[in-house]
Parts: structure tokens; sequence; C-alpha cells
């Protein structure tokens, strides 16, 4: 079942890609909106966060992405691309998170208004 945004949100789904375009593991970079999204396929789910590093402003799927996990390319602050929660030096502050789902066959980021 897709997840769905709270019942309060205002906002639309935004259809960014083909989930077939993006095996497990992978990561790509998305403009929705004017914002900087970076999708990422963690053992065939999805989840979305801001793509732009808290620290120094990298853009993260430059980086890697490992087990959930997304290191940034400049000094390897590491976000759970789950939560966005920063995991320690040099990061102190987390990422934005969007909501994700997949809807006929394409991966969806609920963006709100």
């Amino acid at each position: 079942m897709p997840n769905a945004p709270p019942i309060n949100s205002s906002g639309a789904w935004a259809p960014v890609l083909s989930a077939a375009d993006l095996a497990t593991g992978e990561m790509t970079g998305v403009e929705v909106s004017k914002l900087r999204i970076a999708i990422y396929n963690v053992e065939g789910e999805f989840f979305a966060t801001e793509n732009v590093c808290t620290h120094a402003f990298a853009v993260l799927t430059d980086g890697l992405l490992e087990e959930g996990i997304v290191e940034c390319p400049l000094h390897a602050g590491q976000f759970d691309v789950k939560t966005g929660c920063a995991l320690g030096d040099p990061v102190t502050r987390g990422l934005r998170v969007f909501k994700t789902r997949v809807y006929d066959g394409k991966v969806e980021v609920f963006v709100p208004d």
C-alpha cells in the first residue's frame, strides 16, 4: 500500500521517475517545484530527502549510498535516508524528508505547498 500524506497536509504527489529505472542500492537527484530532491532505492523501498548536505551544501547524490545511509562526498557526513537524521560529525542537522509511493510504476514524491 502506498504511503499517504497526513490528513492535514496540503500539497501534491509528483511523479519523478519510473520505479524500474532505479535499481536497489542506487540513488538519483531530481528537481520538483524548485526543490532539489534525492531519491534512494533501499532494498526495493523508495525514500526521498533533500539533495543538499546540511553541513557544506554538497550534492548528496554525488556521494555514496550503503545500507540506507548516504555519505556526503565532501566531508563524509552521513545521513539515514529513511529518517533524514544526521549520524555524527561533521553533520549536526538532519535532512528534510519527503513521503514517497509507487503508483502505476512511477516513484512519486509528496511535495507540500
